[in-house]
Formats: C-alpha cells, sequence, structure tokens
C-alpha cells in the first residue's frame, strides 16, 4: 500500500515539474534572441549540404497560404538520364601544348594582334653573312629559377645557327644544366669554365666542344663552377673576368650567349660587366613578376659602375598559357610597363621541352616542324632584327 502511495505521488511530481518548464514563444515576425559566438560555433555554421548557411543565395519557401495555387516540385536532373554526349580523349602525351584560341580573320589592313595582345610586327628574313664577328654577347639572366633560361639558351643559339650565325654557348650556372641539355657528360669533365675563369695555363680552346648543331660550339660547366665565387672574391677586378676569358675568341662568333645561374651573385655580375644586353626569361607568374624589380636595379648598377655599354636587350615570355586568366593579367602588365621590349614571340607550354632535355638536343633538330621550335626561330629572327646582325 505504502509502495503504491510513493509511485502515485512520484508521477504527480514529475508531471508538476514538466509543467513548469516553459517553451519560448514567438510573435510573427519577432526573429529568436541571438545566440553567443560559443553556441553559434557549437551549433556548426554549415547546412546539410556541406555549403555555408550564411552563403546561400536563394530564400527558403514561405509557408504555403490556404488557397493558394499547389505547385509540383520540379525534380533535380538525374545523370543517369542525361544524353550521351561524345567527348573527344585528350592524349597529353602528343600534346604539343594548348592551341591558341581560334580568332576571326582580321579585315583587310588591319593588324594581326599576338599573344602580348599588340599588333605583331613585320620582322624580316635574316639575310646570310658572307663575315663573321665580333660577336655581340647576351646575358640569358633572371634570378628567379625554372623561369626557361637554360631552355631558351639552347634553342634560341640553334636558331640563331640554323640562320647562318656563329654562336658560342657559355655554361655559368654550376648546376650545368645547358651542358647537360646538349647531351655532354659534364661530370665527367676535367676542363670547365671553372678551370678558365681562376686558371692561368687554360686557353678556351683547351675548354671547347662541339655540339650537335652546326655552327654552335659550347663551353661546358659542372660542380667546380661553385667554388670559382670564392677563389674570385680576392682577385683584382674580378667582375671582368669572365670578359677577359671570351675577348680572344669573340672575332670567331656572331653572337655568344652566356646560362646565368639564377641568383644574382659575383657569376651573373660577370655574364652583365661583359655583355652587351640581357635578355630576360619570364614566366607568366606573379614571383616572376616581382623579380624583374631587382633585375632591373642590378642590371642599372653595372651599367653605371662595370659595363656602360650593357642594355636590356629584351624580355621573352616562356611557359605561356592562354587559358589561364593569371597568365594574361601578367603578361598584360609586363607590356604595359616594359612596352616594346617585350618580345612579340611567346613561347608556349609544351611537352615537346622536356623531351628535348632527355634526347640532349634543341628541339629545331628533336621536333623542327613543333610549335615550339617555330617560336624559338621567331625569337631568332627578333633577336637578329634587333641586334642588326
Amino acid at each position: 500500500m505504502d509502495s503504491t502511495r510513493r509511485g502515485r505521488s512520484k508521477e504527480r511530481s514529475i508531471e508538476q515539474g514538466a509543467d513548469d518548464v516553459t517553451t519560448p514563444q514567438f510573435s510573427a515576425g519577432e526573429p529568436p534572441s541571438p545566440r553567443s559566438e560559443g553556441e553559434m560555433f557549437d551549433a556548426g555554421r554549415f547546412d546539410i549540404r556541406g555549403r555555408f548557411a550564411g552563403a546561400r543565395d536563394t530564400p527558403a519557401p514561405e509557408a504555403a497560404e490556404p488557397g493558394d495555387p499547389v505547385v509540383a516540385a520540379v525534380p533535380e536532373p538525374d545523370e543517369r538520364d542525361a544524353p550521351e554526349v561524345d567527348v573527344p580523349e585528350l592524349d597529353g602525351a602528343d600534346s604539343d601544348g594548348p592551341e591558341p584560341a581560334a580568332a576571326s580573320e582580321p579585315a583587310a589592313g588591319e593588324p594581326v594582334i599576338g599573344p602580348t595582345g599588340r599588333p605583331l610586327r613585320d620582322i624580316p628574313e635574316p639575310a646570310p653573312l658572307s663575315s663573321h664577328g665580333p660577336a655581340r654577347i647576351i646575358a640569358m639572366c633572371n634570378q628567379k629559377g625554372g623561369v626557361g633560361k637554360t631552355t631558351s639558351t639552347i634553342n634560341l643559339g640553334a636558331s640563331l645557327a640554323e640562320y647562318g650565325r656563329r654562336v658560342l654557348l657559355v655554361d655559368l650556372d654550376p648546376q650545368g644544366a645547358l651542358s647537360a641539355g646538349l647531351g655532354v657528360a659534364h661530370h665527367d669533365l676535367e676542363l670547365t669554365v671553372h678551370n678558365l675563369l681562376v686558371g692561368s695555363d687554360v686557353s678556351v680552346d683547351d675548354v671547347l666542344l662541339r655540339t650537335r648543331v652546326d655552327g654552335m660550339d659550347l663551353l661546358p660547366s659542372n660542380i667546380d663552377l661553385s667554388a670559382a665565387e670564392i677563389q674570385l672574391v680576392t682577385e683584382v677586378g674580378r667582375e671582368q673576368t669572365l670578359g677577359r676569358v671570351l675577348y680572344p675568341v669573340l672575332d670567331r662568333y656572331d653572337y655568344v650567349l652566356v646560362d646565368c645561374q639564377p641568383s644574382l651573385g659575383l657569376l651573373s655580375v660577370n655574364a652583365l660587366a661583359c655583355a652587351d644586353s640581357v635578355v630576360i626569361p619570364m614566366e607568366c607568374e606573379f614571383f616572376s613578376l616581382r623579380g624583374l624589380a631587382l633585375l632591373n636595379d642590378t642590371v642599372d648598377k653595372v651599367k653605371a659602375r662595370l659595363n656602360p655599354k650593357l642594355e636590356l636587350g629584351g624580355i621573352v615570355v616562356t611557359m605561356f598559357d592562354a587559358r589561364t586568366l593569371h597568365a594574361r593579367e601578367v603578361m598584360a602588365r609586363v607590356v604595359e610597363v616594359f612596352g616594346d621590349l617585350v618580345y612579340d614571340t611567346v613561347v608556349n607550354r609544351t611537352v615537346r621541352f622536356p623531351e628535348t632535355s632527355v634526347a640532349g638536343e634543341p628541339i629545331t633538330t628533336w621536333a623542327p616542324k613543333s610549335v615550339g621550335a617555330e617560336s624559338y626561330r621567331a625569337l631568332a629572327r627578333e633577336v637578329i632584327h634587333r641586334s642588326g646582325r
């Protein structure tokens, strides 16, 4: 009997406690009280579909009033019900880079707009030379790595040789990429550019190598060159060391292309101190754009203190992909700042360039009809036209 009374009293207390719990009521149009950041974080800011709840574009549908017409919900389209469409397969291994967007044919008399956004200039075919020398020294320089300096040096030199110019390539990078890109086992070499810079009993002919391209020679390099900057510190006129090395052979060539290391150290200063002009290969990327300012300051200092004849020969845009907005924006900015110094020729991305590095030869001989080969031939025509030889 007592247990029955206690059970009934317990039930009455539970019912009484339930009546004491009040549920908040809101009048129509009255917003609920704001929650704290902790409550908001605990409750979650994302809806069930994983989207940010505050970024939804469409408001939630209002409740239908009595008497409103009923609209049937339209189901989301199912991918399984979509008609089949034949999509061409992309063969990345045989791709020669992005095809340029099809442009409408210009009307008669209208200029053709190139990748730089400017009308293409008329560059004539180079005339053959009856004699050679003295050579024009061009420093291929950019302190940022991976912008195509070595690739441009090899293929520009090979293209100049195709037009009957005698070319000497100088590997001034301790990594020896230029030598390796031409199929030279540079690690096994006993005599390199390092011996020319720090030794007095070695001549250029002792180091000079013939390449597979007629009319193009090479002064190779390897990791030994990394010690040259330390060894040259105490030398008098250390910035002019490379110029003294190249001077005896300038009469043999029309162009000397110096592949600089990706820094602005003493080796790069040596290249700028003896060069007639500097060509800057540049990728259409934000960090490359930032590095141009520092390189320009270095060129100005070398011109003022060491080499008054030094000039900025031009900027060649490499690894360009017109499909990306970022590349087009950087291109527009470079053209805006440097104007006509930017070459009309633009080198697009293509899988052929890595293949040529493995093959150890220029793209002009590995894939002579490719877009990349034609781009460097066009660049060679511009270089010859600007230099006048």
